[in-house]
């Protein structure tokens, strides 16, 4: 099993922690289990040369490593969490997000965008190209009066570079977003449509959703965390059959071979845009009820915010969903089944120091949600043995997000 977590941020994206460098993302996605990281924000000059000073490209592989490799006491320092011994040394990925906001078709079009590329030299030429457009450095995230095919247009300019739509259902920013967004993605894209090959479907929504409609049967459906900060790293990812490098990856979001085998999700009742809503108001809809109230808050008046749920079964064309070849599995963050273990809040020293004792002794965070045999984890833990067991039967009660609140997914 090889994972990839392809959409993160750097500390010099907007709302991100302060803390975020190469060697704290390193050390975080090894206790994670993570194999494969994307670096966030390569349109950033002052990112992409700490990350030029950081990392060395990997001939067999294609992706980038650390020069100096991760260490037990980089960990330590990082994580606060001692490990026994480095059984893999942390693959990256040049990835940054671009959020295009742009008038078409007679409205405000916002959407954000994932671009990658296979070394420093193409990413920097994009940059130069890109830089002449808006202004890079003010985000790592750059806002830019970029019609999302343009951008598209000029991704594909570059050998061996790619590009995803990114967390595709959010209302604010993305393509098919109850805000911003389009009904199609021929409408987005155009002639250039059949370049996309892939869809990211964000925390709020999972592959069933998307299969509901029959126009995203021929994309494959990825899952990052989009973490803006490290311990965020995992809560999406992808799953590989093998190791994998650079050209087969691509290859295999594009079913060219078999070895993409499907992704992690969120439970998407947990994603803060699933239901629709007022966080002010303290109004959380489902799509019927929404339209009960002609899509208006009964508390303000004002329009609902509508959330991915709502715009799902409104372009979907279908009542229950296609099996495809990519599996999927939906899974609750580790801190938060401990939290209602021990009934008490995410944050605290308790579930900290639990937390810290289960890496020490059973290994990496999704190894654990996914892997460790349940008598292992029962010989530490019976209560969070049988906590996790019913997460993988999807025992689980769901108490949706909205507007921006996550929502809750109670297991004990």
């Amino acid at each position: 099993m090889f994972r990839a977590d392809l959409h993160i941020h750097s500390r010099f994206s907007r709302a991100t922690a302060k803390n975020l460098t190469i060697r704290n993302l390193a050390s975080w996605a090894y206790i994670k289990g993570i194999h494969l990281l994307g670096t966030g924000d390569c349109t950033h000059s002052t990112w992409l040369k700490e990350l030029e000073d950081a990392l060395m490209y990997n001939e067999h592989t294609g992706f980038y490593t650390l020069k100096q490799p991760l260490t037990k006491e980089d960990i330590l320092f990082h994580t606060h969490i001692p490990v026994h011994t480095i059984t893999f040394q942390p693959e990256f990925i040049l990835q940054g997000e671009i959020s295009c906001i742009y008038k078409k078709l007679g409205a405000t079009r916002k959407n954000h965008n994932l671009v990658f590329f296979p070394n420093f030299e193409i990413a920097k030429k994009f940059n130069s190209k890109l830089a002449k457009i808006g202004n890079l450095e003010s985000d790592g995230r750059p806002i830019l009066g970029l019609d999302a095919k343009n951008l598209l247009a000029m991704v594909l300019e570059y050998q061996d570079s790619f590009f995803i739509p990114a967390h595709i259902w959010t209302p604010w920013f993305s393509l098919f977003g109850s805000k911003s967004g389009f009904n199609s993605i021929e409408d987005c894209f155009e002639d250039l449509t059949a370049e996309i090959f892939a869809l990211e479907t964000g925390l709020s929504s999972d592959p069933p959703m998307n299969r509901l409609c029959s126009s995203l049967d021929r994309f494959v459906l990825i899952s990052n965390s989009d973490a803006h900060s490290s311990e965020n790293l995992a809560r999406e990812v992808n799953i590989f059959h093998e190791k994998t490098n650079y050209n087969d990856l691509f290859a295999s979001l594009q079913r060219k071979n078999t070895n993409f085998y499907g992704t992690v999700e969120f439970f998407p009742e947990e994603g803060k845009y699933h239901a629709d809503g007022h966080r002010a108001c303290n109004v959380c809809f489902t799509p019927t009820q929404s339209k009960e109230h002609n899509l208006l808050c009964p508390v303000c008046h004002k329009p609902l915010t509508i959330g991915v749920q709502f715009r799902v079964e409104e372009l979907a064309d279908r009542k229950e969903p296609i099996k495809t070849q990519e599996q999927f599995e939906s899974l609750i963050p580790l801190k938060e089944i401990l939290a209602q273990c021990l009934k008490v809040g995410i944050k605290t020293k308790k579930v900290t120091e639990k937390y810290q004792f289960l890496i020490q002794n059973l290994g990496a965070e999704l190894d654990i949600l996914q892997l460790v045999p349940l008598e292992q984890i029962n010989a530490l833990d019976e209560q969070l043995g049988h906590a996790i067991y019913k997460m993988r039967k999807n025992d689980v009660t769901c108490q949706s997000g909205y507007d921006g609140e996550y929502g809750q997914i109670l297991i004990v």
